[in-house]
């Protein structure tokens, strides 16, 4: 118990949680977003479209650790390839690294570039829904937005919905990308006991990881498993409870 108590009085636990629920709640919106327009454009019938659908996948086949490596070299801030683009651009090239402003954004950034298995699932829900129902509501009159917005996602809520609890699983137990971060940003190693600039990127899992096997705080670090485990049950419970308002399969 005295190692559950122990939480309420560590900041970094707080920090840790606070940027955990950052990525939680903006990294999986935009990354369903982002993977569901791609699955769209995706889904019209173009010469060539496997292979269009192909490149996009690639991605999320790539080891996270090589992906994440690679990113590292893009987002340097002396020599990478995306501030060297804002450059030429005439326009401010952060410090992607190490300026704390900037350093979960970079992690989004990362995030949507593998959204490759995401876009793969949307893309197989939307080639089931019926054809019939959009002839219909294009005799009706109804344009392409009111389709996309009264068809379309009403017909791949089930997929939506599986992608939502995924997505709010990983997050909360983001580590890698945050690991290779610190290591690559520090020049200390992958071992050392940091969370980046000013900690932003300490992330939970992160966090936890440290107290077990760079500080040796066992007690402290299974505590942090199971109010972990708390959370991201308590979670997915509230998002399955409302998934009566919103999700439609098609039997019903």
């Amino acid at each position: 118990m005295s190692n559950f108590i122990l939480q309420s009085t560590d900041e970094k636990f707080y920090k840790s949680l606070g940027n955990t629920l950052y990525m939680t709640v903006l990294g999986t919106p935009l990354c369903l977003v982002a993977g569901l327009l791609l699955a769209v454009l995706l889904n019209q019938k173009v010469r060539a479209m496997p292979i269009f659908r192909t490149f996009f996948y690639l991605p999320s086949i790539v080891p996270l650790v090589a992906s994440s490596m690679l990113w590292l070299w893009i987002l340097n801030p002396q020599y990478g390839l995306l501030n060297n683009i804002l450059q030429k651009l005439g326009l401010y090239q952060p410090n992607w690294l190490t300026d704390p402003r900037f350093t979960k954004p970079a992690l989004l950034i990362m995030g949507v570039w593998g959204v490759g298995s995401i876009m793969i699932i949307f893309l197989a829900a939307l080639q089931d829904v019926p054809r019939t129902l959009y002839e219909a509501a294009e005799i009706d009159g109804a344009n392409a937005l009111k389709r996309f917005f009264y068809i379309t996602l009403p017909g791949i809520s089930p997929a939506i919905f599986f992608q939502l609890i995924m997505g709010i699983i990983n997050n909360f137990q983001y580590f890698t990308q945050a690991y290779l971060m610190i290591g690559s940003s520090t020049g200390g190693g992958l071992n050392v006991v940091s969370g980046g600039a000013e900690n932003s990127l300490l992330f939970y899992a992160l966090y936890l990881y440290q107290n077990a096997f760079n500080l040796f705080k066992m007690g402290k670090a299974s505590a942090m498993a199971w109010i972990l485990f708390v959370v991201v049950a308590v979670v997915t419970a509230v998002v399955f409870k409302t998934q009566d308002r919103w999700v439609s399969y098609g039997e019903e």
